[in-house]
């Protein structure tokens, strides 16, 4: 176990009567058990599109290499595709009613992250060269626009069709505001009126990593024909395990052990990124100092120590926490079905209690 998984584990104060300890669900086994139902109709999807199209989409999965031969790694951990069909399962229908939903939120998924390397410039990806790298900007843009035409294509093909694409471009919608807000932050100051509030990160964070996740898990409900009291709590979870996710990232970017994220050693504060950690610091007495080392080329050993001296680092585990804690006051807010509620719940804590 990481420090971030102990300290996540640490009691939050949420006001609601400790909830009594539940026997563990091998999170790892449930992905696993997701992925072997929506595989096939995934890779049919892909299928559908341009040969070459498709064998960039391929790459993007980690299903291929550059011309097509059979990658040795298994590709993502497919958790939004999980989160559909454990959705549907706590609805109480079986989870092969949710495939659609989570083929459609997967392609979207696929594309979203095409485009994010793009904008971020982004070289590797799962220890890989990204699409855009492989293949080149142009056609890597292209592959994107395709798994976003096969999702809708998919999705639409679904019993409540409607209302899925529906569902599924409100998120769509939040996504590219949160994609929007984060290449803005960028541009804005450390310091002063025009800087970026911690608040403004939180919005920008369930907006690009929760508006997807939560709908994942709302698709499945609603394909599995779950009440609509249902469907949103399952939304709302997602959008607080959005930010959680997206906060404990960006501990893992400054303090991570690169052994285990596969990211280099202070990666984020070398690139100067505007993360939630450095946001916060900047909100301390120590914030005209480590503005001042931000804005020169000061050492980002230093610049760590100084936001954790500043209480960012603490101050960011408690904000992760306080949405976990979200996530489980939605899912006890309306009855599902046992089992794949406990897998629903081993999953949103995998993803927060992650060792990347």
């Amino acid at each position: 176990m990481t420090a971030f998984s102990s300290a996540l584990r640490a009691p939050a104060d949420t006001g609601r009567r400790a909830t009594p300890v539940r026997t563990p669900v091998d999170a790892g086994q449930v992905l696993d058990r997701c992925r072997t139902l929506v595989r096939p109709a995934l890779r049919e999807a892909v299928d559908r599109t341009h040969p070459w199209v498709g064998e960039m989409a391929a790459y993007s999965f980690g299903w291929c290499e550059v011309g097509g031969a059979p990658a040795a790694s298994s590709g993502g951990k497919g958790v939004r595709q999980a989160l559909a069909v454990l959705g549907a399962e706590a609805a109480g229908a079986p989870g092969r009613v949710a495939v659609p939903g989570a083929v459609a939120v997967e392609l979207v998924h696929a594309f979203s992250l095409l485009h994010d390397d793009i904008m971020d410039g982004d070289e590797a990806r799962r220890r890989r060269p990204t699409v855009w790298k492989a293949y080149g900007t142009g056609p890597a843009v292209l592959a994107g626009d395709a798994l976003f035409a096969l999702a809708v294509e998919t999705l639409a093909a679904a019993p409540a069709g409607s209302r899925a694409i529906r569902l599924l471009s409100e998120a769509l919608q939040d996504l590219v505001r949160g994609q929007a807000d984060d290449l803005l932050f960028a541009t804005r100051p450390w310091t002063g009126p025009e800087r970026v509030r911690p608040d403004e990160y939180r919005t920008m964070a369930e907006r690009k990593t929760g508006a997807l996740l939560g709908c994942a898990a709302a698709l499945g409900a609603l394909l599995g024909g779950a009440p609509p009291a249902t469907v949103a709590a399952l939304d709302r979870a997602g959008r607080h395990l959005g930010i959680a996710f997206q906060v404990v990232d960006d501990l893992l970017g400054i303090w991570g052990d690169p052994a285990v994220t596969g990211k280099p050693v202070h990666g984020d504060l070398r690139e100067r990124k505007k993360t939630y950690p450095v946001l916060v610091a900047l909100d301390s007495p120590l914030a005209g100092r480590l503005a001042a080392m931000l804005e020169s080329d000061a050492d980002p050993g230093e610049v760590a120590t100084l936001i954790e001296e500043a209480g960012g680092r603490s101050a960011a585990l408690a904000e992760a926490r306080r949405h976990v804690a979200a996530v489980e006051v939605a899912l006890a807010d309306v009855p599902m079905e046992a089992g794949p509620a406990e897998e629903l719940r081993s999953l949103l804590g995998f993803l927060v209690r992650r060792d990347l």
